[in-house]
């Protein structure tokens, strides 16, 4: 493919999205985008290969139909129940001179990653919080500084090899070449986040299909993050049990009368018909031939604790890990089930921090149809492809697929913010 051409893959538990755009000056532009019903995949995770490879090929054919461009390669976004993260720091005595050099900061990143992981697990990436010199501490770019003992607060972010692997290999059966594979989290914060909201503190909630992605971010460094077990198909699956209805229908109940609380049946909501509590609405039963009538009141009593349970998981990591004096901004929801009407509100009123909605931002040129929380893993993918630099080719480390992904993936988290 043409240099100036890139392509995203978001591979997610409900939905394959395939976005192809080009280079435009320093900017992109989409050139076309391929969406499929995601099928084999659970929680993030491959659990059938034949199904998941039919869904990415079918996206990618509607990618290419679209943009007129041959998909040979791509970045791939990755997400799920395996991946992990822990808190780590790390000592070395500074070089002989005294002056802190690149090898020093090297040696202290290393240090950090000295802690035990699960099996099957390796670290992705070592993120630096900040950096202490002889106990003076909260600096950020400790280069050049003088010193005797150099420290350093990490993140360490872990992902499981198989589970890597397996997304590669349905995107290889393709005929795809995986180039990068990237954070889904840290992909979507690059995509609804802007400068002020990184450098003093804000929460993301990416709440996807099969798992939500909480991430802490604070003077551009990541200083939490945690995959939750709540999202979006737990709504859906609580509806159609609900009601007594199909996957689909619910679904689609979901979109059009789902209320994430109560307290907004009284006032305005993304949801026409949120204002009434004595409103109806009819619903296919599960055979998927008679219509049954259903009131707003009841749906929103089947989806209300479903949507407290996702906050309060929310709450009990701020609480456990003392992350609220990193919320100075307050909480952005993005993602497909950000969009549950009542949600931001809900938010607020458990939290007691600030909440918005989180849509990709614009000051790159976008398809309007992309200006949607849906998209923003997609869309921060393509921002990692344009306007990250990478330090280090994919081709030029030796080994298995999976082993050179991970080699990649320490080099490019850095290069998002």
């Amino acid at each position: 493919m043409a240099d100036q051409i890139k392509v995203a893959i978001d591979i997610g538990t409900t939905k394959i999205c395939v976005l192809v755009a080009k280079q435009v000056g320093t900017d992109f532009e989409v050139l076309g985008m391929g969406k499929y019903p995601s099928e084999g995949l659970e929680k993030g995770v491959v659990v059938n290969i034949a199904k998941a490879i039919n869904s990415i090929k079918a996206a990618v054919k509607e990618a290419e139909i679209v943009s007129g461009q041959q998909i040979e390669s791509a970045a791939v976004g990755i997400s799920g129940s395996h991946i992990n993260s822990i808190n780590s720091n790390g000592v070395v005595p500074v070089n002989k001179t005294g002056k802190i050099k690149q090898t020093d900061i090297y040696n202290v990143l290393e240090a950090a990653r000295a802690v035990p992981i699960a099996e099957g697990q390796q670290i992705l990436h070592v993120l630096p919080q900040s950096y202490a010199i002889d106990g003076l501490g909260n600096i950020q770019d400790p280069l050049g500084m003088h010193g005797v003992r150099l420290e350093v607060q990490a993140h360490i972010i872990t992902g499981s090899v198989a589970s890597v692997q397996n997304i590669i290999s349905c995107c290889e059966a393709v005929g795809i070449k995986v180039t990068d594979v990237i954070l889904e989290q840290l992909a979507s914060a690059a995509a609804v986040l802007n400068q002020d909201e990184r450098q003093l503190g804000v929460a993301v909630l990416d709440i996807g299909g099969g798992t939500s992605d909480f991430a802490i971010y604070q003077h551009n460094s990541i200083m939490h993050t945690r995959v939750l077990p709540v999202a979006g198909n737990h709504f859906t699956h609580d509806i159609a049990v609900g009601l007594q209805t199909t996957l689909s229908e619910a679904e689609r109940v979901k979109h059009m009368y789902g209320l994430a609380s109560s307290i907004c049946t009284n006032g305005d909501n993304n949801n026409n018909h949120g204002n009434s509590n004595n409103f109806s609405f009819e619903v296919l039963d599960i055979q998927g031939q008679d219509l049954q009538a259903i009131q707003q009141a009841f749906l929103t009593s089947i989806v209300e604790p479903r949507a407290e349970e996702l906050v309060l998981l929310v709450l009990k990591e701020i609480e456990t890990y003392k992350l609220r004096k990193f919320m100075t901004t307050g909480l952005v929801l993005t993602g497909g089930g950000s969009l549950l009407a009542g949600l931001p509100e809900l938010a607020t009123k458990i939290l007691q921090v600030p909440v918005r909605l989180g849509a990709p931002r614009t000051e790159i040129v976008l398809s309007e149809n992309l200006s949607n929380p849906i998209y923003a893993t997609g869309y921060g993918l393509l921002i990692h492809l344009f306007k990250a630099q990478s330090k280090s080719n994919l081709n030029l480390v030796d080994g298995p697929t999976a082993v050179r992904v991970f080699y990649r993936m320490r080099t490019w988290v850095s290069d998002l913010f």
